[in-house]
């Protein structure tokens, strides 16, 4: 008889700053147990109201439907053994070293138990780069999240060329279960894809402003009121195939020379040097007070509350990808 690995029901959170409790809020709305933990025992020991304050505040646009009981399964461990003696999955969130994740890992390998996942929500660094050495190697993978998860679903899942596929396929379903959207890094590559696709347009967006060609502001219209109300609920692919009446292969036939002109000045240093930032963030305006950072997180956290909640509501695009397609000849 083959023996039946229990059903995931408890998680680790290690590191809790923002992200960490996002995740704490993730995993507890969804029923499971939370134990948290942190070097730091000043933010340890305030995570769990924090957390806590997070879920109620998503009850307001319905993504939370009993908060009290959400903050009833968050705890501070006493410690990183009395975290993870006992969990399922992992989620770490330590700072983007490789030196403090190299070390981490370590621990988490020789303290979690066997059948335990441990994935790191590292922003950048590949899973091989902090992993190679460990016994337990095959259970580690990369489960990248954006800022901040609780309110943005997307989770990149990408594993070393020795993480185990069946790790690859449990970690899916174990974040699709708590409601995030799974995509799948197939192979590695430093800064996964989201990472990698804003950093193409953060440095075209430095070249625009810090050349003269639009203002810090006026740049930030183009995308919150422009192509930021399409990415909203599409994809660069969706919404290029409905741009050309024949879909992509259409779209590359008429814009592709144009679009070429348009993208192929290489990214210089000078771009995200010193002179050129300064350019930027004179642009922009004075430099924020922490309240006025911390207030404006509030409010963003707030608005992508209630755009997750709209969505939520109106659903995806259902029809099947033939609906009004030509025949292929």
């Amino acid at each position: 008889m083959t023996e039946m690995t229990p059903s995931p029901s408890k998680v680790a959170i290690v590191g809790i700053g923002l992200i960490g409790r996002a995740w704490a809020n993730v995993f507890a709305r969804a029923g499971w147990d939370v134990a948290l933990w942190d070097e730091n025992p000043e933010a340890l020991a305030a995570a769990p109201a924090l957390v806590r304050d997070s879920l109620f505040e998503l009850t307001e646009h319905g993504l939370v439907q009993d908060p009290e009981a959400g903050a009833g399964r968050v705890r501070a461990a006493s410690s990183l053994e009395d975290a993870v003696g006992d969990v399922d999955f992992i989620q770490e969130n330590a700072p983007e070293r490789i030196e403090i994740k190299t070390a981490l890992f370590e621990r988490l390998d020789s303290l979690a138990p066997a059948h335990c996942i441990i994935a790191s929500s590292a922003s950048a660094l590949v899973a091989s780069r902090f992993t190679e050495d460990l016994p337990g190697r095959a259970r580690c993978v990369i489960g990248h999240p954006v800022n901040p998860p609780h309110v943005i679903p997307v989770v990149e899942i990408c594993g070393a060329p020795w993480t185990d596929r069946d790790v690859i396929r449990r970690a899916t379903e174990i974040y699709q279960s708590v409601g995030q959207e799974t995509v799948e890094i197939k192979k590695e590559i430093n800064g996964f894809v989201l990472n990698r696709m804003q950093a193409v347009l953060l440095a075209e967006a430095f070249r625009l402003v810090g050349e003269g060609y639009v203002s810090a502001e006026d740049l930030d219209k183009t995308i919150k009121h422009g192509l930021g109300r399409r990415w909203s609920f599409m994809g660069p692919m969706e919404t290029i195939e409905l741009n050309a009446p024949q879909g992509i292969a259409d779209y590359c036939n008429r814009y592709s020379e144009m679009l070429f002109g348009l993208s192929n000045t290489p990214v210089e240093a000078e771009i995200w040097g010193e002179e050129n930032c300064q350019r930027v963030a004179n642009s922009w305006g004075a430099a924020p007070t922490q309240e006025f950072v911390t207030q404006k997180s509030v409010w963003r956290d707030d608005r992508l509350a209630a755009l997750a909640a709209y969505l939520k509501k109106q659903g995806a695009y259902t029809a099947p990808r033939s609906a009004g397609k030509g025949s292929e000849e």
